[in-house]
């Protein structure tokens, strides 16, 4: 059976589940909001006998799906009866963080469109309760921040194999030529030895064996590949579990011709023999170098 990572999100109206499918399609989850319960199982095996194109689906059902939403047990018992494999995620929050996000939002609760926003969260409550106990993941969002949000679910539901569909880009620029504007992080690499002071290798740039030879070849530039390398290794899942789904680190040397150019073409081999996903751009190569 092929394998389908699918997360059902339900719990509390106003406990964050827009935010949580907003989180899950940034992770290359395929979402859908406000599912009818009926339609479950078709999904499903729809994903299952497709071609590969869905692996990933999170689906938010809750009570704004009004009656069709009594079908929804009867759809879970037949998915564990087929063997379905699934995750329930519930999220819940206490009344007075309820309370204060509908009237930030100015929205009416489902239950209660015409009456007190408390009267409805305690139908939902009560309305919710057995599902709630059928869940394998329940997430209080009472106090949290959204940033603290999306790495609880990243340690949950992304997993290290997944995560590493996380688009890196690794710029390469030179600082006389300006500081790319989208960088995340920017390393200056200008205190290592320069190619373009050996008469015979200022034609070359980064990309060329001779110009990455040279860099490489010293102790100094060995040690700072060693340790940069391993730092980026050791926040990559950091930004991920914070949400991050798109990374951009930038390489600088004086010109953007030669050292840049070789530590850039290093850490792409790096990051990408370790299943990343890596764009290299080498933006100011044919500037030159000083």
């Amino acid at each position: 059976m092929k394998d389908i990572q699918f997360v059902i999100i339900t719990g509390m109206s106003g406990a964050g589940k827009t935010l949580a499918l907003k989180i899950f399609e940034d992770q290359g989850f395929f979402c859908i909001d406000n599912l009818p319960p009926a339609f479950l199982t078709k999904l499903y095996e729809l994903c299952l006998h497709g071609a590969g194109q869905v692996e990933r689906l999170a689906v938010v059902i809750d009570i704004r799906g009004g009656d069709f939403f009594d079908a929804l047990f009867q759809e879970l018992q037949e998915m564990e009866t087929k063997g379905y494999r699934f995750e329930i995620l519930f999220l819940e929050a206490g009344d007075e963080a309820l309370v204060r996000r509908y009237k930030e939002s100015r929205r009416r609760h489902p239950l209660a469109p015409e009456g007190r926003i408390l009267d409805g969260i305690a139908q939902e409550r009560k309305k919710l309760e057995e599902l709630r106990g059928k869940a394998h993941r329940v997430i209080d969002t009472s106090d949290m921040s959204r940033d603290r949000f999306s790495g609880v679910l990243g340690s949950y539901f992304f997993t290290e194999e997944k995560q590493k569909k996380m688009s890196i880009n690794i710029t390469t620029f030179g600082y006389k030529h300006g500081v790319p504007l989208d960088a995340d992080l920017v390393m200056d690499v200008r205190f290592l030895p320069n190619p373009h002071y050996v008469s015979s290798l200022q034609p070359f740039t980064g990309q060329d064996q001779e110009v990455q030879d040279y860099v490489c070849k010293w102790p100094l530039t060995r040690r700072f590949v060693e340790k940069f390398f391993n730092l980026v290794l050791f926040l990559l899942p950091q930004f991920i579990n914070e949400g991050k789904s798109h990374l951009v680190i930038a390489l600088g040397c004086t010109g953007g011709r030669h050292r840049s150019v070789a530590i850039g073409e290093r850490l792409k081999k790096f990051l990408a023999e370790r299943g990343y996903n890596v764009l290299l751009e080498h933006r100011d190569k044919l500037k030159g170098e000083v």
